[in-house]
Order: C-alpha cells, then structure tokens, then sequence
C-alpha cells in the first residue's frame, strides 16, 4: 500500500470541500470527533455517517454513504481496519473521489479493490494532520 505524496495530499485537500465521516461520534472526547470539528473550523463540511447517532458538529447524520445527497470529495473512515473492505464496497457505489483511512487504519484487500477500480487511496494518515503540514 502506498499512500500519494504529500504535495498530492495537499492538493487533495486543497480541492476539496466536502468530507463524509463514517464512524463519526457525538462524544467531544472521541478522536473522530475532534478531527471532524477541526476539519469543520477550517471550512470542510462534514457529513456524519453513523446510524447510531442523531447529529455531530450540529449535522443530521445519516447511516450510510447511500444516504448522502449531493457529491462527496473525500469519505474519511473512523472504523477499524478489518471494517474497510465493507466500507469500500459502499464507497465504489457512490460518486466520492478519495478514499481516506485515519491513521492506524489499513486494509490491503480494501486498498487493492479501490485501486483497481481508480480510486485515490490514503490510509494510515490523520486527515487533520496532513491538513496542518500541507497549508
């Protein structure tokens, strides 16, 4: 698995605007939570995708990609590794273009399935992290 350089990160994230969160959380202490709500202050929307939650960050959430309406840019995923080839299934059947694991987060089937379908793949990397070192 290799991830796009950083210049390619930067401008992934240059492009983008909107973000949708699976696994997101309600809870201020979550990690996903405080890399959404960062995200969100500095001008991404952030689309909650957890059926176990009625909002985050003051957004209706929904239980699954299928749910959103309108173009994704970037599906960031808050789950373990072993939920991805799932989550990449669903990924392929909507209209997203980057497909982005947090860090500690990997998959070699999920990562080969969305190369072989042309997806932009990054995994094992903070979202709020590589916003902050490619400003």
């Amino acid at each position: 698995m290799e991830n796009p350089s950083r210049n390619e990160i930067g401008q992934i994230l240059q492009d983008s605007k909107r973000i949708a969160v699976i696994g997101l959380s309600d809870n201020p202490e979550r990690t996903s939570y405080m890399v959404s709500k960062a995200m969100q202050d500095s001008g991404f929307e952030i689309i909650p995708v957890n059926p176990t939650i009625e909002s985050a960050l003051g957004v209706k959430a929904v239980g699954t990609l299928q749910e959103i309406e309108g173009e994704v840019d970037i599906v960031n995923v808050f789950r373990r590794s072993e939920f991805l080839p799932d989550i990449a299934k669903e990924f392929d059947e909507i209209n997203a273009k980057v497909f982005w694991a947090q860090l500690g987060v990997m998959n070699e089937e999920a990562f080969r399935f969305l190369k072989e379908r042309g997806y932009t793949v990054i995994m094992d990397r903070c979202i709020k992290v590589e916003h902050a070192l490619t400003k």
